[in-house]
């Protein structure tokens, strides 16, 4: 079920209802057993086969967390871990992956000069598998760590991963963070509501009147690359990083929203990123809850900046490339992830050591330097292939005339579209230092109001059915 759709507006409205004036009333477990089902039907409704797969992530990490919390040895403890990795990270992979490897071993062998024609499968991605496998491995590797103790409470657990705001693409929540929340009752508090719906509001602007609106302008430019002039496919890269930030931080600030509705505190996914003024700290801003996570699960086990500069270097560029691939199946990821690597190690010596919300106009330049290299390494993002994406580059390093935008499409979608786009970034670059956009609580009635019933009108002009969120496909 997709927060944009005609079914969401119906669902949400009578789960949040039941939720607070029903079964959230009588026993925390009532509760539990509530949401679990509504976000097994959320979930569901795309395909509800793909529902095995989530409840036996929830099934296995379950008990391997209570055995490795039991074991008396490491040596039982890690055969409980690996036991988890090799599940959770084996449906991963078959799902993810088989497909793109089987496809790159057939390449390689045919190279050789030995084809070879295997069976094979056409395997849809399960939504989301990405964010909730991640996320539970979380689970089991901080108990293994002695930094979290297992949960005896099943439906608890159970609800913590498949909890439907966050389910498909985040925030990737860690357990001691969320979990406990599930374990106590909630009381009603209006201001904490009004200010998720807020943030859920925000979060359709960005996703809606921003993301949808720009997408068919980017997709037109990737498309027709061969025949489009330089200036019109760097505005199409420059889109294409206006466009996933609204998609995915509007996803987020929905999450967030949603769940506080229901009195539930996520954690925050982007800080104005395309403020930042270098790599290291872009990633300390962008999609938060996955660096963060590649960052103690990946990058620290490697070594983390403890050994060698040598080791150093490796550990950042394994954990990057890594990143990338976790995207998708596909070389475009894979070089996108290693980019960043590059630009990080190239850039670390300039780079501030800590993120700092107070950004001032004389940072401008580090600013607008950081977005640019952002955006270059988003065309091999968006990119079909390789070859999609270096001809881009190369048309737009050669000044290669040709077709305008204005010659794509028509004038009346890019107006709205870039409209839409320079009143997201003025928010954010105003609200840099607030939870969300529409955090305005400050500002006089008749003006919020005002905004208000200009956000609202905003979605509704650009409201475009079923139009999925870009990070479903990881």
């Amino acid at each position: 079920m997709l927060f944009n759709s005609i079914e969401f507006v119906i669902f949400f409205p009578v789960v949040l209802l039941l939720y607070w004036r029903l079964f959230n009333k009588f026993s925390v477990n009532l509760r539990n057993a509530f949401l679990l089902a509504t976000s097994y039907l959320f979930y569901g409704w795309w395909d509800y086969r793909f529902l095995g797969l989530v409840i036996l992530s929830s099934v296995v990490d379950f008990w391997c967390g209570a055995k490795i919390f039991q074991a008396q040895t490491k040596r039982k403890k890690r055969r409980f871990l690996i036991l988890s990795l090799s599940v959770n990270l084996g449906v991963l992979f078959f799902f993810k992956y088989f497909g793109f490897f089987s496809r790159e071993l057939i390449a390689l062998f045919a190279n050789w000069g030995y084809p070879i024609h295997p069976a094979t499968l056409n395997i849809i991605l399960p939504v989301g598998i990405s964010f909730y496998t991640f996320q539970t491995l979380s689970y089991t590797i901080d108990i293994y760590r002695e930094r979290l103790k297992p949960t005896n409470d099943w439906l608890a657990f159970f609800s913590f991963v498949a909890f439907f705001p966050q389910l498909v693409a985040g925030p990737i929540e860690r357990a001691k963070h969320l979990l406990p929340q599930f374990y106590s009752k909630k009381i009603f508090d209006y201001l904490l509501a009004a200010n998720g719906f807020r943030q859920v509001l925000w979060g359709f602007f960005a996703k809606i009147a921003v993301a949808d609106s720009v997408a068919p302008i980017v997709d037109t430019i990737f498309a027709q690359y061969e025949t489009a002039n330089a200036a019109t496919l760097a505005m199409g890269a420059f889109l294409f990083s206006i466009q996933i930030f609204g998609d995915f931080a509007g996803y987020s600030n929905i999450a967030i929203g949603l769940a506080a509705m229901l009195g539930f505190n996520l954690m925050q996914n982007f800080a104005t990123p395309y403020f930042s003024r270098n790599i290291r700290e872009f990633w300390s801003r962008w999609h938060i809850s996955l660096s963060t996570w590649f960052r103690d699960y990946v990058y620290i086990p490697l070594g983390g900046n403890r050994r060698s500069p040598l080791r150093h270097s490796i550990n950042i560029m394994a954990t990057f490339v890594l990143s990338g691939l976790w995207h998708g199946a596909n070389w475009t990821f894979i070089i996108w992830g290693t980019i960043h690597g590059l630009f990080y190690l190239v850039t670390q010596p300039f780079s501030t050591k800590t993120r700092s919300d107070e950004i001032r106009l004389n940072q401008v330049l580090p600013i607008i330097g950081t977005f640019v290299l952002v955006t270059f390494a988003f065309i091999f993002f968006r990119a079909e292939n390789i070859v999609q994406a270096g001809g881009i580059i190369s048309r737009i390093g050669g000044l290669a005339t040709g077709n305008s935008i204005f010659q794509m499409m028509s004038f009346s979608k890019i107006i709205p579209a870039l409209f839409f786009s320079v009143i997201l970034i003025v928010t954010e670059w105003l609200q840099k230092n607030r939870q969300h956009g529409l955090d305005i609580t400050f500002v006089k009635p008749a003006v919020r109001h005002a905004i208000y019933y200009f956000i609202i009108f905003a979605i509704l002009f650009s409201f475009q059915t079923n139009r999925v969120f870009i990070y479903f496909q990881f």
